[in-house]
């Protein structure tokens, strides 16, 4: 199933926070990719070893990002959110480096690689702009590296459910202090480095302290800032509006 270009746009709140946009510039990004398509629960749109033409961009519902390792054992290594850009490690590869499965219902619009290195010469500050997004990837992930196996797992649950308050809050997807988390204990373990009994464990822990409550698959933060002081790191904020930019597109 497809919905025609237009009925839904692409969330661009993630690079809204790194300058003020340009209508001109809202309106490319929100047009870049081709009819949006509605993925379903379960469904993979993308498997490692796929050769690609393109990406894709997230505009609704929970993805996953797995590898298959040699044991056969797959891992989910991120999960995706709306205004996340899915597969672009695979730009610098021959075949796709990740499966891409959709965790509930999830709507996403195909990039051709061409139409997207066109933004160098039409649009530089969108294509600096998706180089900024990446970066911010690339930040993630070595963050996620320096935790694991060097923080405790309360300290790697409450960074993980902080971080998901802040990216679920710019996109209305957190009320009050919860939010809808449709994820098992053993994709939560893939993603933080331990089992699901641990997870399990944790969350009980957390539970009991008064930190967090459960209910059915929402979680609520029932004290924010005493989760965010056992997070091992700081929230990283992206610069606004560096002056390497290049001009804004009129």
């Amino acid at each position: 199933m497809s919905w025609k270009k237009g009925t839904m746009t692409y969330p661009i709140h993630r690079f809204r926070a790194f300058c003020n946009l340009t209508p001109a510039e809202e309106n490319i990004l929100e047009t870049l990719g081709d009819a949006a398509i509605v993925r379903r629960r379960g469904e993979t749109f993308q498997r490692e070893g796929d050769v690609l033409g393109g990406f894709h961009l997230h505009m609704r519902g929970w993805i996953s990002s797995s590898i298959v390792l040699r044991s056969g054992n797959r891992l989910v290594q991120k999960v995706h959110l709306p205004g996340d850009i899915l597969g672009t490690p695979s730009m610098v590869l021959p075949r796709a480096a990740d499966t891409l499965t959709a965790i509930t219902e999830a709507v996403t619009a195909f990039v051709p690689y061409e139409r997207f290195g066109q933004l160098f010469t039409s649009a530089p500050r969108l294509a600096a702009l998706f180089t900024v997004a990446v970066q911010m990837e690339r930040l993630v992930l070595m963050d996620s590296l320096a935790v694991t196996g060097n923080a405790s797992a309360r300290e790697q649950l409450a960074r993980f459910l902080v971080d998901l308050y802040a990216r679920l809050s710019p996109i209305g997807m957190v009320q009050g202090d919860s939010f809808h988390i449709p994820l098992t204990q053993e994709v939560m373990g893939d993603l933080l480095g331990l089992t699901a009994v641990h997870v399990n464990r944790t969350i009980r822990g957390m539970e009991a302290d008064r930190l967090i409550a459960r209910e059915s698959h929402r979680i609520h933060l029932l004290n924010l800032p005493a989760l965010r002081d056992i997070s091992p790191l700081p929230p990283r904020k992206p610069q606004f509006e560096p002056a390497w930019l290049p001009p804004a597109l009129a």
